[in-house]
This record gives C-alpha cells, sequence and structure tokens, in this order.
C-alpha cells in the first residue's frame, strides 16, 4: 500500500496517509494513458475547416473560349483549380475528430496518470485547503511552501474561495472529482490534493 506525506497550507508534514491499491498503486498502462490524452484533444477540436472546391467557387458558368481552334489549351471553366480565383482540389471540409473511449478504459488510464504521479513523489496531499476570502497571493504563497509552479488541484467539493483564488494564477488548474480527467494529470506535473478529496476518488474509483 502507497503511503503519503500529508501537509499543512505552511508546507510542513503533519503525518503520513494510506493511499489505497486500487487507485494509487495499479499496473501503469502507458498505452491506455496515451489513448485517454489523445482522445480528449482531439475531442476539443472543432474540426471547422473548409475551403471551397471547383463546384462550390462563384463564377465559371460559361465556357472560356471554343473548344478548339485558339491555340490555347482547352478550358471548360475559369473556376477549375489552375485557374486564379478557382476552387481547391480535394478541399478540406468540416469534420468530427472525436472517438469514444470506453468506460472502464478511461478509469483504468485515471489510475494509471494518478499512480504515475504517486511513484515520482508528484502527489501531495493537504490535510486542508480553505482560505476565508479570494485572495491569489495567498495561493500563491501555498504554493510556494509546498514548492510547486505547475499544479492541478483537486478538490473535494466547489469551494468558491479556493477556485477563484487560483484562477488567476499561471500554469495552475482546479479540478473537481468529476472533472479531474487524464490529460490535466500528466499535462501538470503535480497534482495537489486534500485528505476529503483522497477519501472521495478512493470512493468512486475504487
Amino acid at each position: 500500500m502507497a503511503n503519503v506525506s500529508v501537509y499543512n497550507m505552511e508546507g510542513k508534514e503533519v503525518g503520513k496517509m494510506d493511499l489505497n491499491d486500487a487507485v494509487f498503486g495499479v499496473e501503469v498502462n502507458e498505452h491506455l494513458v496515451h489513448m485517454a490524452v489523445v482522445q480528449q484533444l482531439a475531442n476539443n477540436r472543432q474540426g471547422t475547416q473548409k475551403a471551397k472546391t471547383r463546384g462550390e467557387v462563384s463564377g465559371g458558368g460559361r465556357k472560356p473560349w471554343r473548344q478548339k481552334g485558339t491555340g490555347h489549351a482547352r478550358q471548360g471553366s475559369t473556376r477549375a483549380p489552375q485557374w486564379k480565383g478557382g476552387g481547391v482540389v480535394f478541399a478540406p471540409v468540416p469534420r468530427d475528430y472525436s472517438f469514444k473511449l470506453n468506460k472502464k478504459e478511461k478509469r483504468a488510464a485515471l489510475k494509471s496518470a494518478l499512480t504515475s504521479r504517486v511513484n515520482e513523489d508528484k502527489f501531495l496531499v493537504l490535510d486542508e485547503l480553505k482560505f476565508d476570502e479570494i485572495k491569489t497571493k495567498k495561493f500563491v504563497e501555498v504554493l510556494e511552501n509546498l514548492k510547486v509552479s505547475k499544479a492541478v488541484i483537486i478538490l473535494a467539493d466547489d469551494d468558491k474561495n479556493v477556485i477563484l483564488s487560483a484562477r488567476n494564477v499561471p500554469d495552475v488548474i482546479t479540478a473537481s472529482i468529476n472533472t479531474m480527467n487524464t490529460y490535466d494529470i500528466m499535462k501538470y506535473s503535480t497534482v495537489i490534493t486534500t485528505k476529503d478529496a483522497v477519501a472521495k476518488i478512493e470512493e468512486v474509483y475504487a
């Protein structure tokens, strides 16, 4: 069973915590982690690129000159691809890049990502993370105390003061148990969470 230190907001160790191996001690499946990251990036693509083919550009209804006897190559339309203002050959059209991953694959990828952060000592647990007011400066002080610059903060509940305090800090995002994902965990070098959040993660994913 994995064992991690528990810190307070001043960055001092205040205890130890055992982690459930069913979530934080699984065999890391790099292929599933890769697929989960690719899926999220692909699903975020708008796929709205569009160019007009020769059948869609305006004009070109009339044959520019007669077929024979002019000395020019034969042409049927001034909107063919080789003409200025002509259509694009094999023009891109709007498309859907998204694809599906099975629910079990998503869960396994998330567990692998969490396990990799635990193995790399990049999984920090706080006894609590609470602010009396919305104050970015205080949040930055907590990060400095923990010696962290780039992190995803996983919260047990939607704590408005914490979320808004972290909003303007570069390279830091907040997530709840329901919104955390493999991509964010792999993108941000450190995962910071609380004892309550760990308990909820184990309850949901164990």
